[in-house]
């Protein structure tokens, strides 16, 4: 008697947790060589707004974990991936019709991006802060810190690799994260939350949204309680009104990208999701 593969079941990770959509809706996904794969939660205004809801509510602990804490766990991300490697590179030859070794680049230079950016927890203040020179008796002292919820477009022809590239830099300096997963390449999204909700990052660190980025990208972007936008796999969108959307909530925006590495390790990303607190002091008059 032939036995049955259990297919696999792909939701939404919100809060920690796994949830179907509200809506109870569900999109087919299909292998590159055609036959289907799996259905996919897709995504609702009702799922984003709770996505934003849970990220606000653990911007508290995680921007007050320390550097070397926030490091350590990024670090134990990669760590994972290492260990799921052979099933992100069978993903991604499914869906994106890469050879066995292209997709092995793929997931080993992830996984290398998430440790270059765990390095950077606690030496990227040294970096993007200084002190400043002032004239009197004082000191003056300027440092980075989050600026709190972020959403984020992931790049939608690229799946572990843009995604991973696109939600490393706001986790650095203590943001928190809603993600928008590529619509047509979602597997390798729901899989790496798997990773985090088995690893040491906190639930509502990072959200994980699957289905229409036409759809939910409006909301988040004119949402209040977002702090900041990355419109990196937006290029195939009606982009300049998210602009526009989120100018109304005063949201620091940055543009989308394309090319085969969008999204490419830099300081830049991780600085532009942080605001400068200048502290000052007086010197001892002695």
């Amino acid at each position: 008697m032939t036995r049955l593969a259990v297919p696999k079941t792909y939701k939404l990770y919100i809060g920690g947790a796994f949830p179907r959509s509200e809506s109870g809706r569900t999109y087919e996904v299909s292998a590159v060589k055609g036959g289907f794969v799996a259905n996919v939660a897709q995504a609702s205004r009702k799922d984003a707004r709770d996505a934003v809801v849970a990220a606000r509510g653990a911007v508290k602990g995680w921007s007050a974990a320390t550097a070397y804490n926030r490091g350590q766990v990024l670090y134990r991300i990669a760590e994972l991936l290492e260990g799921r490697r052979a099933q992100f590179i069978e993903e991604i030859t499914t869906l994106e019709g890469a050879s066995a070794a292209v997709a092995g680049a793929q997931v080993d230079e992830a996984i290398d991006r998430w440790i270059w950016y765990a390095g950077w927890t606690d030496k990227h203040a040294q970096v993007a802060g200084n002190a400043n020179p002032v004239a009197g008796p004082y000191f003056n002292i300027s440092v980075p810190e989050p600026t709190g919820v972020v959403a984020v477009i992931a790049p939608q022809d690229s799946s572990l690799l843009g995604l991973v590239s696109a939600i490393a830099p706001p986790l650095v300096t203590g943001n928190t994260v809603v993600v928008v997963a590529s619509q047509s390449l979602p597997l390798s999204a729901i899989s790496l939350a798997e990773v985090l909700a088995t690893s040491d990052v906190p639930g509502g660190v990072v959200n994980v949204l699957t289905g229409s980025p036409a759809e939910i990208a409006p909301w988040l972007a004119s949402h209040a309680d977002v702090n900041a936008l990355d419109l990196v796999g937006a290029s195939g969108l009606d982009w300049i009104d998210l602009q526009i959307a989120a100018a109304d909530t005063l949201k620091r925006v940055l543009p989308p990208e394309e090319g085969a590495d969008a999204a490419a390790p830099s300081l830049e990303r991780i600085s532009a999701f942080t605001e400068t607190k200048t502290v000052w002091h007086t010197k001892s008059m002695i």
